[in-house]
C-alpha cells in the first residue's frame, strides 16, 4: 500500500548521494511547511565565534563590558556575543563588532581579516545575507613587560 502525503510537495526527493541507496529516499526540504526564526543572540555568538578566531583579536566588547566578561570568565561562563551586536531581518542581517588590537597588529588589515571572517561563517552557518559587518577598534593591549626572576645565586640567610 502506497501512502499519499496530503501536503504539498512533500513527496520531492532527490537522487541518492554517493554511499545512499536508492530505497532510501532523502525528502527534499520543502518551503512554506513552517518558519525558522534566528534571534539576534545567535547570530551574535556565530559572529563573535568568528571574529575571537583571528590573530591579533585580544578581546571583544569595550571597557565595560570586558571588566563584566572578566567576572564572567572568573566564574567559568562566557559570553561569546559579547562586543557583539546583530540586528536580523527575514533573510538579511547586519553585525556590528567591538573590538580590543593586540598591540603590532595592523589594524585596517585586523578589520578587514574580522569582517570577511563574519561574512564567511554567518552567511554559511545561519543562512542569512550579511549586508554589512561594521568594526569599531576600541583600544590596543599591550602586554606587561616580562618579570625579571631573581638571580639564581641569591640565597637568604636564616633568621635566628
Amino acid at each position: 500500500m502506497e501512502y499519499q502525503n496530503p501536503q504539498p510537495g512533500a513527496g520531492l526527493e532527490r537522487q541518492p548521494a554517493a554511499g545512499q541507496h536508492a530505497s532510501s529516499p532523502v525528502p527534499e526540504t520543502v518551503p512554506g511547511l513552517g518558519r525558522t526564526v534566528i534571534a539576534e543572540t545567535a547570530v551574535a555568538k556565530v559572529a563573535g565565534i568568528a571574529a575571537r578566531s583571528i590573530p591579533g583579536v585580544y578581546s571583544l566588547g569595550s571597557v565595560p563590558s570586558r571588566a563584566l566578561g572578566a567576572i564572567r570568565d572568573a566564574v567559568g561562563s562566557s559570553d561569546h556575543a559579547a562586543g557583539v551586536r546583530a540586528e536580523v531581518g527575514e533573510t538579511q542581517v547586519a553585525v556590528d563588532i567591538s573590538l580590543v588590537a593586540t598591540y603590532g597588529t595592523p589594524l585596517h588589515s585586523l578589520a578587514n581579516q574580522v569582517r570577511a571572517a563574519v561574512y564567511r561563517a554567518v552567511e554559511e552557518l545561519v543562512g542569512l545575507q550579511v549586508i554589512e559587518v561594521n568594526v569599531e577598534i576600541t583600544d590596543v593591549f599591550v602586554a606587561p613587560p616580562p618579570k625579571a626572576a631573581p638571580p639564581a645565586g641569591t640565597e637568604r640567610e636564616a633568621l635566628l
